[in-house]
């Protein structure tokens, strides 16, 4: 008995004095959610990802329901070799809640977002997963020993389409508290607007058709400073294609991982 009791304070402690999150998600790992930055409030994004690219972005709350967003992709900002922009101007991230979330009804929220995840290709003028372009999404959060909430969207892409594939898109997530600063995050995106990828040289499909299952874990490390840890494509949809030989190309699959640091403020 007197070695559980410890345990039991400690477990307590972790779970109780934790720093709170200081608002809900924005967006899951790379689908939006029906958040939207509280008025007055700012945040500096910085997501770490595959062969020493970064992606900063700066987002601000105009009003409760309302924020933008910018951000600026550097390939090979950590290593050697050249660093290279993804594109010569910034991505554009709008939100404006519609709907605020009742005890019957979701919260609903209309965006654009032009950021897409991975690398750009600027061949096929795209990310490796494309953009959300115009979307819809809806959240409810239930408190279940800590929030649970559930997000559903619709999405359109208007502005990588030189693939020829503008299908309109489905996705879907859910967050859970685990205790008040540890989230654990799940999402899948159905990518009906990116199966038709083929590689120029070969004609070989570069997608498996699967969709993207992404999973996360964000935590809340200060009352300022978010950290958050992702594993993408977990389904392995895209194909990477080593095109040394061009006649006989070899064909990889790869889960990739994010590192995203969050910094949030208020004016």
């Amino acid at each position: 008995m007197k070695k559980i009791i410890p345990i039991i304070f400690l477990f307590c402690s972790f779970v109780y004095l934790q720093d709170e999150q200081p608002f809900p998600p924005l967006d899951l790992i790379s689908i939006p959610t029906a958040g939207t930055l509280p008025k007055g409030m700012y945040a500096f994004e910085t997501l770490l990802h595959g062969e020493g690219n970064i992606l900063p972005e700066f987002l601000i709350g105009i009003t409760n329901n309302f924020s933008i967003g910018f951000s600026f992709g550097l390939q090979g900002f950590v290593g050697t070799g050249d660093i290279k922009k993804n594109k010569s101007a910034p991505e554009i991230n709008i939100k404006y809640r519609i709907y605020e979330e009742t005890e019957t009804f979701p919260a609903l929220t209309v965006g654009f977002d032009t950021q897409g995840r991975g690398l750009y290709n600027k061949i096929n003028e795209r990310y490796d997963q494309k953009a959300m372009g115009l979307y819809l999404v809806a959240s409810r959060n239930w408190s279940a020993l800590g929030n649970l909430g559930f997000h559903f969207g619709i999405n359109k892409n208007i502005i990588e389409s030189k693939d020829g594939d503008e299908d309109i898109n489905l996705f879907f997530g859910i967050d859970k508290e685990i205790n008040r600063s540890f989230s654990i995050l799940a999402e899948f995106n159905f990518a009906r607007n990116d199966d038709k990828l083929l590689d120029s040289n070969n004609e070989i499909s570069l997608r498996d058709d699967k969709g993207f299952l992404n999973l996360g874990l964000r935590w809340s490390a200060t009352e300022n400073i978010l950290l958050e840890l992702n594993f993408n494509d977990n389904l392995k949809n895209i194909k990477y294609l080593n095109n040394h030989d061009i006649q006989n190309p070899t064909i990889f699959k790869s889960r990739n991982r994010e590192l995203k640091v969050m910094y949030v403020e208020q004016f």
